[in-house]
């Protein structure tokens, strides 16, 4: 019976499942310890700092993919208008009121 036991952690909170797959049921739960809690303000102010650097920093790079890519889609756009052009104008295909 202890071959159908899995330990899983969730991606998302840490959380520690004990899951029966014999019987799909979450057999126990542990809980993610807490995030340390800073004693000083100056801790506290410290950590803010850092993780509003690392925001701007990640919003920047957004940024710069967003451009680039609709840099990307005007390219292939241009492309595919140039092949459209120097292949000419398409015939009409058959429609099924046609065969009549």
């Amino acid at each position: 019976m202890s071959g159908d036991l899995y330990n899983l952690t969730c991606p998302c909170c840490g959380a520690v499942l004990e899951v029966d797959a014999t019987t799909q049921t979450v057999l126990t739960h542990q809980a993610p310890k807490p995030e340390s809690v800073p004693e000083d303000l100056q801790e506290a102010v410290r950590r803010l700092k850092a993780e509003q650097g690392t925001r701007d920093q990640r919003f920047r790079e957004q940024v710069d993919l967003e451009r680039q890519h609709g840099q990307t889609l005007e390219n292939r756009f241009e492309g595919l208008l140039k092949k459209t052009r120097a292949e000419g104008p398409q015939k009409p295909g058959l429609r099924d009121i046609d065969l009549d």
